[in-house]
């Protein structure tokens, strides 16, 4: 990979370092004319192996993964090597994350979750986080998380959950890939929800094969 703007050398893990402690950055990827996912729904069908490289990258430097229930069922989710917090109104615990070792999965939901006694019956209580009557409060999630001990966030969407942490000011840095790719269609964008304005930063730029790949901080 080229770096295009930012420091001349270093390693990925170098090059994508957090600046401090607790940090929550996002990482989405699109297209050329702004689709989030293909043609079936899945960003898994736009993204190439330099995405990849950076997705497993920013995996390893971060204590949890947050993540919205729909994309974590739509992409087949799997447990990781570090926790996975879904975010889920109904607290449903896709198939792909069941039944696997206590504290892999986690669930942020709500009082009113309709699958709320299910998900503590497949996780556990201690890892159903109730934050917030009809709606999830994501101010409470990430303090919650950070007083685990998780203080380096990485949020992979969805666009609606990644539009809700934004607007409510508590996304420190989003990671982007652009790939040399257009689909056209009705496809969603990285971001869905109410009209909003995030002023952001261009920390770092590298190109490979015309694919982009920049770490923007947001303007406090």
């Amino acid at each position: 990979m080229r770096v295009l703007l930012g420091p001349r050398n270093g390693d990925l893990a170098d090059l994508y370092a957090v600046p401090r402690r607790p940090w929550l950055r996002a990482n989405m990827v699109g297209t050329i004319d702004g689709a989030a996912t293909g043609p079936d729904g899945r960003s898994g069908s736009i993204n190439n192996a330099a995405d990849h490289r950076v997705f497993g990258m920013l995996r390893s430097l971060a204590d949890a993964v947050v993540v919205g229930a729909g994309t974590a069922r739509a992409e087949g989710y799997g447990p990781a090597d570090v926790p996975i917090v879904l975010v889920s109104r109904r607290a449903e615990v896709p198939p792909t994350l069941r039944g696997h070792e206590p504290g892999r999965v986690l669930v942020a939901t709500c009082g009113t979750a309709e699958h709320l006694e299910e998900a503590r019956a497949l996780l556990g209580h201690e890892h159903v986080l109730v934050l917030g009557e009809e709606s999830v409060d994501l101010v409470a999630l990430r303090a919650a998380l950070v007083a685990r001990g998780w203080e380096s966030l990485l949020s992979e969407g969805g666009p609606h959950l990644l539009a809700d942490l934004l607007a409510a000011g508590l996304v420190d840095e989003l990671c982007t890939t652009v790939v040399p790719r257009v689909v056209a269609g009705e496809g969603p964008r990285i971001t869905a929800g109410p009209p909003a304005d995030v002023p952001l930063l261009l920390e770092l730029l590298l190109e490979e094969r015309g694919t982009l790949l920049a770490r923007w901080f947001v303007e406090r």
